[in-house]
């Protein structure tokens, strides 16, 4: 008897600077990957047509049937009241029909999710939350967002912003945030913030990327040290808000800023002096799939779309 064909599916890490795309076989191997540019610049129709040659250098490069749902992953998320894109820092996109869209230009079912609910699902299944209850999935780059993955399976709630914890306030006097309010996770922890942060301590108008930062702080730069130091302050009182709230089994941290070293003996004993508890148990870890882990997150949502 002929043994049965597994069909490998698409995944789609949407950007705000590229289009990434895998094709991931039933046993979570990579068989092809695609990138282009973003180009926001050039609006939304470019985006979808950017996607589009995506998935179509990854079908031409499938030697097995593909599975007819594509998962994207997106800043953002689907509003159930208007189906219509929101809370996306990539402006173009909102207030658009993008899965909608994209399924009409791809002739195949779409599954969208943000992309920080597919950065968890991915370290959840395949990463270092792996064999974990309760995981929690935290972006720290140029915008910071999170992802709750019970069980193996996305919490994103009736409203859909699950584990957004980018945009509770920690500070309402501290700077806007594009959401609307002062002193969000996001405007304070976000790589542009630690960046502009560091421009007005050391009175400086030449933008300094946060590695640089970092590496001052660690040669005694006075002014990138007290940013540093105000910076993990931050992260630790947001941090440990979200674990007195959901108490996850792990938290897993991506996106660049994961990669400072201070973060992990420095950054989580901060989390545990805010902490409700007399000891901090949550392993606070980071990532182990790297730059892929959305990117596979958004391949796993097909191979769990449901059939129809």
């Amino acid at each position: 008897m002929a043994q049965a064909v597994t069909s490998a599916t698409i995944g789609i890490d949407l950007g705000g600077t590229k289009i990434e795309g895998v094709l991931l076989d039933h046993k979570l191997r990579v068989l092809a990957r695609e990138r282009l540019p973003t180009e926001q610049e050039h609006g939304y129709e470019h985006i979808l047509g950017q996607i589009a040659t995506v998935v179509g250098l990854l079908r031409e490069a499938a030697a097995t049937p593909v599975a007819t749902v594509i998962g994207v992953g997106a800043p953002g998320s689907i509003s159930s009241r208007t189906g219509l894109l929101k809370n996306s820092n990539t402006a173009c996109l909102n207030g658009r029909k993008l899965d909608l869209d994209l399924e009409q230009r791809l002739g195949a079912r779409v599954r969208l999710e943000n992309d920080a609910n597919c950065f968890a699902l991915a370290e959840a299944l395949a990463g270092a939350g792996r064999g974990a209850e309760v995981v929690f999935g935290v972006i720290l780059g140029t915008g910071v967002g999170g992802g709750i993955v019970i069980d193996g399976h996305l919490r994103t709630g009736p409203n859909r912003i699950a584990g957004e914890w980018g945009h509770h306030s920690i500070d309402p006097a501290g700077p806007s945030c594009y959401c609307g309010q002062r002193g969000c996770v996001e405007a304070l922890l976000a790589g542009p913030a630690l960046e502009a942060a560091y421009r007005c301590s050391a009175g400086s108008a030449a933008s300094v990327r946060v590695p640089e930062i970092a590496r001052r702080a660690g040669a005694g730069d006075a002014a990138a040290q007290a940013v540093i130091e105000r910076w993990l302050g931050g992260f630790g009182r947001a941090l440990a808000n979200l674990i007195d709230i959901l108490d996850p089994d792990v938290v897993v941290l991506g996106g660049g800023l994961s990669n400072l070293s201070v973060i992990y003996p420095r950054g989580v004993a901060e989390v545990a002096a805010a902490v409700f508890n007399d000891e901090l148990r949550t392993p606070i870890v980071r990532n182990q799939l790297g730059d892929s882990a959305g990117v596979i997150g958004a391949a796993l949502l097909a191979r769990a779309a449901p059939p129809g």
